[in-house]
């Protein structure tokens, strides 16, 4: 399953590689190095993640699901709560005796919102758009993905439009802190 196609298909993929990078961590011995490598990828993808859903997923929900505002808010707040997870993880190495509870945390939280969205959401939101609303979204999504931060920023708006105008400059700082410290890269 590749990158492309409608929000959801383009959601969907993205879990599955966080799922995977998630794998990898569980894989590898407590204390080991990789799993901060890895643990580093799996934030950049979520925030990633987060800020294309939190700037295009959730206002579509509001709009085209019953309980749109219901939904996205519970979606957000559980967003808010990973995040701040991962800025915990931020500081942690991997022989911290932190990182194994935090990872775990993290890994509860973003599996049972991975659920929530793939058995409740999705489905609601596929019946409640036309496929060229879906394709839409799924191309706005890839764009905010490319500019969106890679770091957790609790603080950061995420509604819009406060978070669309934020974003890719936060993004930008992020994605230069990250080539010249080399994180999330493997040696």
């Amino acid at each position: 399953m590749g990158h492309g196609g409608n929000v959801i298909d383009e959601l969907v993929t993205d879990h599955r590689e966080v799922e995977e990078l998630f794998g990898k961590i569980e894989a590898l011995s407590p204390g080991e190095k990789k799993r901060k490598v890895y643990a580093d990828q799996v934030t950049m993808e979520l925030v990633r993640h987060s800020v294309a859903e939190e700037e295009y997923l959730y206002p579509a929900v509001r709009d085209h699901l019953v309980n749109g505002n219901t939904m996205a808010d519970r979606e957000i707040e559980d967003h808010s709560k990973a995040e701040q997870l991962m800025k915990d993880l931020e500081g942690c190495k991997a022989d911290d005796p932190e990182f194994d509870r935090l990872v775990a945390e993290l890994m509860s939280e973003v599996r049972s919102h991975i659920a929530e969205e793939e058995q409740t959401l999705f489905p609601q939101l596929r019946v409640a758009c036309s496929d060229e609303e879906l394709n839409d979204l799924g191309d706005k999504v890839r764009r905010a993905k490319k500019m969106a931060p890679t770091r957790p920023h609790p603080s950061a708006p995420d509604t819009p439009p406060a978070n669309k105008l934020l974003a890719p400059g936060a993004g930008l700082v992020d994605r230069m802190r990250d080539a010249l410290s080399g994180r999330g890269k493997e040696d």
